[in-house]
């Protein structure tokens, strides 16, 4: 068996017909014709009222937090399990990211102490879908309106994944997705927000566009563009729109490939979780989740360093995921941590995440999981 890598990024066959004819068309900059296919599909998939491409799931939440107007010692309600950017976004402009405990089954934010963190300070809610797998969204929502506060979902590996039949990334004011090259459907580096709300479209396409309203001018809606308001650079290129949209057009293909290699996954390695060995993925009943990752908990962090390096020995390479980031220098600094922290960083320590992309073919899922059930053998 060759090794097994732990992602190989999407690819379908004709990215580089279609980076081609972004060249072609002589427009390879933000916001060309694939840029705008990729952002139409995504309105259309998802029922969003307005998508705007960006250059990275970072850059989107970003946005949303403009757009949300954080300032200065604004809290902003989030957990401690997730990647560094959905705290960043808030720093960047002065706000106070307030860490609450996860719920050790989802590895999601706990809907049941966020009320318990709420101050006069509070600004926004940001549930972080991990795995794909939605937070409890109707808990979340109830709560933001009864507080009059914004929530924005950090929905970054949360594409063609629904709550009760809706998308995940349409249920707050923003949702922030990722085209990394370790998601679903991979642009390299790229994003995309998602806006509820008509009345956040115009002041996000002026932000998106450095401040100036170029993209009205576009639009012949006035006759010369002008700085106006703060903004940045987040459009990405039309190439790498032209390498997203290729996946785009099958991504029920995509996603039902990911979905079998999971299903496999879980089929062999259950037998396993039934003996108490391991645990599984929980997937609540409401949740449509995309199979971005399969992950397994082991008992400890020793007994995962073992199993990983068992799994490296056999050419399989899985990997832990985030430090939680309270427990890091930023997030001490310019965070805090709301109550106990019971499973954030106890769980974090057991989880394993093993090879998981669109091409994993169904005998690398058996070897993997042959390999798994070996280390517990002999453990």
């Amino acid at each position: 068996m060759n090794r097994i890598n732990f992602n190989v990024p999407p690819h379908t066959g004709r990215e580089m017909e279609y980076i081609s004819q972004a060249v072609a068309n002589q427009k390879i900059c933000g916001d060309g014709e694939f840029t705008k296919k990729c952002s139409s599909w995504i309105e259309a998939k998802t029922g969003t009222q307005k998508c705007l491409l960006t250059t990275s799931c970072t850059h989107a939440t970003e946005m949303a937090a403009l757009l949300a107007d954080i300032k200065p010692g604004d809290e902003v309600i989030m957990p401690a399990y997730t990647f560094v950017s959905t705290a960043d976004a808030f720093v960047l402009r002065g706000g106070i990211p307030v860490f609450v405990d996860i719920r050790p089954d989802t590895m999601n934010l706990d809907e049941k102490l966020i009320e318990d963190a709420i101050t006069e300070k509070t600004r926004a809610i940001v549930p972080v879908h991990y795995a794909g797998v939605g937070c409890e969204m109707d808990t979340i929502m109830d709560i933001a309106k009864r507080h009059d506060l914004l929530v924005i979902e950090d929905a970054a590996q949360g594409i063609m994944a629904s709550y009760n039949g809706k998308p995940l990334g349409t249920f707050g004011e923003f949702g922030c997705f990722s085209f990394h090259e370790t998601k679903n459907y991979s642009m390299g580096e790229g994003g995309a927000l998602l806006i509820r709300d008509e009345k956040y479209v115009e002041e996000a396409e002026i932000i998106r566009e450095k401040g100036t309203n170029r993209t009205k001018y576009f639009r012949g809606q006035i006759d010369k563009y002008t700085w106006v308001n703060l903004g940045s650079s987040y459009l990405p290129s039309d190439m790498n729109a032209a390498y997203l949209y290729a996946q785009l057009e099958v991504a029920d293909e995509i996603n039902d490939a990911r979905k079998a290699s999971w299903n496999r996954y879980y089929e062999r390695l259950l037998p396993l979780a039934e003996k108490g060995k391991i645990e599984l993925p929980f997937i609540p009943e409401q949740c449509e989740h995309n199979a971005h990752m399969f992950y397994i908990k082991a008992a400890d962090i020793e007994e995962r360093s073992r199993l990983k390096k068992y799994l490296d020995d056999n050419k399989i390479l899985a990997v832990f995921h985030y430090v939680p980031l309270h427990t890091a220098p930023a997030g001490i600094k310019f965070g805090r941590f709301h109550g106990e922290d019971k499973y954030t960083t106890k769980e974090s320590e057991r989880l394993l995440r093993l090879p998981m992309y669109y091409g994993l073919k169904p005998e690398e899922v058996d070897y993997i999981c042959g390999k798994v059930k070996e280390f517990y053998t002999g453990a």
